[in-house]
């Protein structure tokens, strides 16, 4: 008998604390949900645009979202998906370092937030249609005939 009293108490307890929770929370502006989903695509789209490395799995850690809804959420508001907007970014810096450093490809890769060079060297394959270093010779030749 003893251990059902103390699961009531501990259950009015938690009852009492879920309470005060959703007091405090409905105290809080709360800005309309479109406003809010905007809000949050901005901040994504500014942490894009300034080449810090980033992923998805971050974002939805930083705002809280699961990432299968950050990235429904994305697309229902800018029409892009965010994973492939991640990715273009990164190879477009990619490339921006091969053509203005000497960094080695694998320096290249961690910088732009691969962990392996053989996954960054196919993404970016697929995406300029040649290799990395044939990029940077190519470039490094026009530059040389300017």
């Amino acid at each position: 008998m003893r251990s059902s009293c103390r699961a009531g108490t501990g259950r009015s307890k938690q009852l009492s604390v879920a309470k005060h929770i959703d007091e405090r929370l409905a105290t809080l502006p709360r800005l309309p949900a479109d406003e809010l989903q905007r809000e949050r695509v901005s901040k994504i789209l500014e942490a894009v645009e300034s080449g810090r490395p980033c992923s998805v799995h971050g974002f939805a850690g930083e705002l809280n979202l699961s990432k299968s809804h950050l990235q429904h959420v994305f697309k229902r508001q800018t029409g892009l998906r965010l994973g492939q907007l991640i990715a273009e970014q990164k190879l477009r810096r990619a490339a921006h370092l091969l053509k203005s450093s000497n960094l080695r490809i694998k320096e290249i890769a961690s910088a732009v937030g691969y962990e392996h060079t053989s996954s960054f060297i196919r993404a970016f394959e697929r995406r300029f249609a040649e290799a990395p270093q044939a990029y940077r010779h190519r470039c490094n030749a026009q530059n040389a005939n300017k």
